[in-house]
This record gives structure tokens, sequence and C-alpha cells, in this order.
């Protein structure tokens, strides 16, 4: 998987141009790594197949609200407030990053969160850590032109 980490040492742009927010740009963490807070998959098979193994397959129809759920608080659709109120901006704005990747491209969590067809309006309980962090939780999106990475982590 060189192309995500290429995605998590920041070697690449957003290949359309779109601004991200990387909160992590300017820390001093990132001198030392460049891909700080992600662990990078290991270049080897065998470690490259580990670092998969952390990550599992979600049906198009589950992306949307994964992605609203990485812009809540806490990751965790069911404690914020005014939810019902910004359900269908946040659900109108993943829609739109959901538009890049046509039919057909595959999406990857890591988590197991609610078997093949997950409701991530529901309590996330666990996840397989892609970070430095005990608890972090993304989406990784690929198509035949590009490959998103989306990703929170929480530091606490």
């Amino acid at each position: 998987m060189p192309d995500v980490a290429a995605i998590m040492r920041r070697e690449v742009a957003d290949p359309r141009g779109w601004r991200g927010d990387d909160p992590e740009v300017g820390e001093s963490e990132l001198l030392e790594d460049p891909a700080f807070p992600f662990r990078v998959p290991p270049a080897d098979g065998e470690g490259a197949a580990e670092w998969r193994s952390g990550l599992f397959e979600i049906p198009r129809s589950s992306v949307v609200r994964l992605l609203v759920m990485l812009a809540t608080n806490e990751m965790n659709v069911t404690r914020q407030h005014g939810f019902a109120d910004r359900r269908a901006g946040m659900e109108c704005h993943a829609k739109v990053i959901l538009s890049r990747f046509p039919i057909g491209s595959k999406f990857f969590t890591n988590t197991r969160h609610g078997g093949e067809n997950p409701d991530f309006y529901e309590r996330v309980s666990g996840c397989w850590p892609m970070s430095q962090y005990v608890w972090d939780f993304g989406l990784l999106s690929v198509s035949d032109e590009e490959i998103g990475l989306i990703w929170s982590f929480d530091a606490s």
C-alpha cells in the first residue's frame, strides 16, 4: 500500500485541490515522523498483510453515516447536541465527499461495527487503531483514480 503510506506521510496533495483539515500540521511530532500520528503500513508483504487485517470492507450504503460520525465529537452521533437539526446538512457534506468515488469503489474502516451493513449512527464500541493512539477511527476509500483517507483521532 505505498499510496496509502504516501498519504499518511503527507507526501501527496489532494489530486482535486480540495483543502483538507489536518490538525497535526505544525506539530513538533511531524519533524520526527511525517506520518504522525499514523502507523504507516509496512512495505514487506507479511507486515502489510497484518496491517490490512485491521481494515474491514463496508458497503457504499454505510459510507455517508460513517463520514457524519467521523465529524462528531467523540465519534458518537448519539451524544451530539442538536444533531437532529444538523443531520441533513452533515449528510449533504458527506455525500459530496462520497461523490468523489464512483460506483465500484471500495470502502474500508477499522471497526467491525454492525456486521455487513453497519449503521454508524449507533454507538461504536471498538476499533483496531491505525495510529499511535489507543482509539482512532476512519475511512479508507479506493477507486481506480484515487485513494481517500479520512480519519479521526482521540489522543486522550
